[in-house]
């Protein structure tokens, strides 16, 4: 089996492109919500998101900048490396496509393709010459984490020397109706992971690739390793169709599955980046989930939720977050929880409230849940010399 380097990667939040800016806005604590521009949200329960200011941006412009990040970071041009992306495709033609049916007007139909979710990978390999797979992943909230899971498989098993993997979500009215509808999301322009007095997540905008290699591949060629992927679990629990397991035993799963690949006891993880999306149900279930996988170290092991201060990004969590991941392994800060009220008792983690907190850890689980019950976990190594 071969060992999974992180050679390169590219980042996209509300904060702005480039890991400068993801860090500045992520570690300060500084929730980026303001009042929804994109569209008018006042016929809607909740009003907030972490846009991103320049509303003229599309799915394709942030993932080219991406992976032109991730690339020149990693120093080669991705030749012949499958491209694996977590998306549900840009909705933004639907929207015009059903807003000008609704007025008996007549929209064009090219920009409908970029609602297919399987363009998007396919234009930006062939932007950039990539190889093949060029795969979409549509599970939800866990598409992106899915996405790093099957690159890091295709190298670990000699299918691939490079994969370039990622997601990439924007905030648009069709998520945001169906979310507010089913009042996921708080009013507040706040979320408030495993705090007290929570009321629901908000959206945001945000996209990360990862260019992923072997180990071997990296060092012939004098790379640069920003961490590694040690091992990834994938469950599905088939709960409930948008509810967690109460006992958050799919999600528990995942995380022992990851452990179990990279190696490593759950003594040896010393940060947890979690789901952590404010709302009532899951906050409790991962508590109980990092129960089962921690024992009674899950009251003291380090634990944060970004999306406090990203915002839930959907389809592209799961790589931004593992960017954020691979930031605080590489300098030693564990990124804060904003947003917390006062402790909870169903959710008795030590959630890093307020304040980034610096911290020597080598090795840390990113933790990611969806609908329908699936589940995914990536254990992350700090930087290596090659």
């Amino acid at each position: 089996m071969h060992e999974v380097i992180v050679t390169g990667y590219g980042v996209f939040t509300m904060f702005g492109f480039g890991v400068r800016a993801l860090r500045a806005g992520v570690f300060s604590g500084e929730p980026a919500f303001a009042k929804v521009s994109r569209f008018d949200p006042s016929r809607y329960r909740a009003q907030y998101a972490a846009q991103h200011p320049d509303g003229s941006l599309s799915q394709v412009a942030v993932l080219r900048r991406c992976v032109e990040e991730a690339l020149s970071r990693a120093g080669q041009d991705g030749a012949d490396a499958p491209v694996l992306l977590g998306t549900n495709g840009d909705h933004a033609a639907n929207i015009d496509f059903w807003a000008a049916h609704a007025k008996g007007g007549r929209s064009g139909s090219v920009g409908l393709a970029y609602s297919l979710p399987g363009l998007l990978p396919e234009v930006i390999g062939e932007e950039f010459r990539l190889g093949r797979p060029r795969m979409a992943f549509v599970n939800a909230c866990v598409a992106a984490t899915n996405a790093i899971a099957y690159g890091a498989h295709l190298i670990s098993i000699g299918k691939a020397r490079t994969v370039i993997c990622g997601g990439v979500n924007l905030v648009n009215e069709d998520d945001f109706a169906k979310f507010d509808s089913g009042q996921a999301l708080t009013p507040e322009p706040l979320v408030r992971p495993f705090s007290a007095g929570r009321k629901g997540l908000l959206h945001g905008d945000g996209a990360a690739v990862l260019v992923l290699e072997s180990k071997e591949h990296a060092r012939r060629r004098n790379a640069v390793s920003y961490g590694s992927v040690l091992g990834w679990g994938l469950t599905a629990d088939a709960h409930h169709p948008v509810q967690p397991h109460p006992q958050g035993r799919g999600l528990a799963a995942a995380a022992r599955t990851a452990l179990e690949r990279a190696g490593i006891p759950a003594e040896d993880i010393g940060y947890v980046n979690a789901h952590g999306t404010g709302t009532l149900r899951n906050d409790v279930a991962e508590s109980r989930a990092l129960r089962q996988v921690f024992g009674e170290r899950a009251s003291t092991v380090p634990v944060s939720s970004t999306k406090s201060t990203t915002g839930h990004m959907l389809e592209a969590s799961g790589a931004v977050e593992a960017v954020i991941t691979l930031l605080a392994l590489g300098e030693g800060l564990l990124p804060p929880t904003a947003g917390f009220l006062e402790a909870d008792p169903e959710c008795p983690v030590d959630c890093i409230p307020h304040t980034a907190r610096p911290a020597k850890v080598s090795r840390a689980l990113s933790l990611n849940a969806a609908f329908g019950g699936a589940n995914a976990a990536l254990v992350l190594g700090a930087p290596q010399r090659l």
